[in-house]
């Protein structure tokens, strides 16, 4: 038999005589994982949202106050008669103006939501999924998070509206639903009735700006809406370094334990002229099959978590990769203590020395 068989035959031997503690070896592992790759998606979620709101209006430019950079994280405003000088402009096919705010739903689960005025257009602004657009003050349509339905009223800080129609995600701000109204709405809502704006999403390219006005992209505008979860997700990031330490430890521990039960066996390898390949073989073998089978299990187990999260959860085949390869190198670093003490085994221990 080759050395390699050797290692997988001890490897998988030992696994089959200790089954039971690899099986709750697994499922604790499987368990610390799936709650990393949980909150993993939430982080990827978190940092997708702000680039699907802003990219959702299909403007080229985002026009808004001098010395901002983005309509959606400024409360600096513009008179909406902005938007008329523009749509007026060389180079400028459409000129929407929106309003951006945040306010409080009220009710049994008291909730912060942000809100959009916008004007609905054809392929710019959410996607509806149920129901229609708001077309009149009082009206809105309401993104996921909350639990509505169209026909259903919605009270808020700023007033009671009229839910019309139902929008597919759109959520931003660490996962706050957004409440989307027309532009003489938000600005009733927010803004006292007055006749203002944060910005103008712009298609097309003006060939000059009103006075005390700037340009901006779709891309800064995301990044500085981003800026609102960057705490958050260093947050998500430190606590699932910490599951896969807390899985390290875990997968460790049943190594390590298993070393210690077969120190005699190990003697007696080294005294038959097995080499430490051998024997750090079939440690390693053990280590990366628990940490393996736990990487995979956990995926399935972050679909059930997510259910009860109150944030959504974004999987994808990325997903899967990246905790196969943690699982990997969580299994090689898992086993370096059982391997330490499995090499410095001495022979003599075979013969019954001490």
């Amino acid at each position: 038999m080759s050395s390699e068989s050797a290692t997988l035959v001890i490897g998988l031997r030992d696994l089959q005589y200790r089954s039971r503690r690899f099986l709750v070896a697994v499922g604790v592992a499987a368990l610390v994982f799936g709650v990393a790759v949980a909150i993993d998606g939430i982080k990827r979620n978190l940092q997708n949202e702000p680039g699907l709101v802003v990219g959702s209006f299909n403007a080229d430019t985002w026009v808004v106050r001098a010395g901002n950079s983005s309509p959606f994280t400024t409360t600096a405003v513009l008179p909406e008669s902005v938007a008329g000088e523009l749509a007026a402009t060389p180079g400028v096919r459409t000129a929407r103006p929106v309003v951006i705010g945040r306010l409080t739903v009220e009710g049994s689960g008291r909730q912060n939501a942000n809100l959009i005025g916008y004007v609905p257009a054809v392929g710019a602004g959410p996607k509806i999924v149920a129901g229609r657009a708001p077309r009149r003050v009082g009206e809105v349509a309401v993104g996921g998070g909350l639990d509505v339905e169209v026909g259903n009223d919605v009270q808020t800080t700023a007033g009671r509206f009229r839910v019309v129609g139902l929008v597919q995600g759109e959520r931003y701000n660490a996962g706050a639903p957004t409440l989307f109204m027309t532009v003489a709405g938000a600005q009733q809502a927010v803004l006292g009735g007055r006749p203002l704006v944060m910005g103008v999403a712009v298609t097309g390219h003006p060939t000059a700006l009103p006075a005390g006005t700037t340009a901006t992209t779709n891309s800064v505008a995301a990044a500085d809406l981003a800026l609102t979860i960057k705490n958050a997700t260093r947050t998500i990031d430190f606590v699932a370094l910490l599951s896969w330490v807390i899985a390290a430890g875990v997968i460790g521990a049943i190594t390590y334990l298993s070393a210690i039960e077969r120190t005699r066996d190990f003697a007696v390898l080294r005294a038959t002229g097995a080499t430490s390949s051998v024997i750090v073989g079939g440690l390693l073998v053990q280590s990366l099959l628990l940490a393996v089978i736990a990487s995979l299990l956990s995926v399935p187990l972050a679909l059930v978590l997510r259910y009860g999260m109150p944030l959504p959860v974004k999987l994808s085949a990325g997903s899967v990769v990246q905790i196969l390869l943690v699982g990997i190198v969580v299994g090689v670093l898992a086993s370096a203590a059982a391997i330490r003490r499995a090499v410095r085994v001495d022979p003599a221990l075979a013969f019954g020395e001490r």
